[in-house]
């Protein structure tokens, strides 16, 4: 898919048990990665990973059987009431995350520069 182990452990955390769509999650991993990312490239990864979470996530649904007879399979995915067919276009999601994004990358320049946001008013 294109992201490094470190990278889906990170998105796996904020998605599941952080509760993080994509938005949300865009706008934790720019705090997270902002000595590693910009937040063009974060707005980028994000967008990827949830195309392709959308794409894949009905395959976690439908598991063989015997995958759930083994006796260290401690969830046979009985309990798990997340949706699982997703539009991988993520439309109003995405759009927010561009806009947040525009609206970033002034500010960047900006500190960049050692100026805030009260001398400029």
């Amino acid at each position: 898919m294109g992201m490094t182990y470190d990278e889906l452990s990170c998105y796996g955390k904020l998605r599941r048990p952080g509760r993080c769509g994509p938005y949300s999650m865009f706008c934790k991993l720019v705090a997270i990665w902002r000595d590693k990312c910009t937040p063009a490239e974060v707005a980028i990864k994000v967008k990827h990973f949830f195309r392709h979470y959308s794409i894949n996530r009905h395959k976690m649904t439908v598991l063989t059987p015997a995958y759930h007879a083994e006796t260290y399979s401690p969830d046979d995915n009985r309990h798990d009431h997340r949706q699982f067919l997703y539009n991988v276009r993520w439309s109003w999601q995405f759009r927010a995350i561009d806009k947040e994004v525009t609206g970033i990358i002034p500010i960047s320049f900006q500190s960049a520069l050692g100026l805030n946001a009260d001398k400029l008013k």
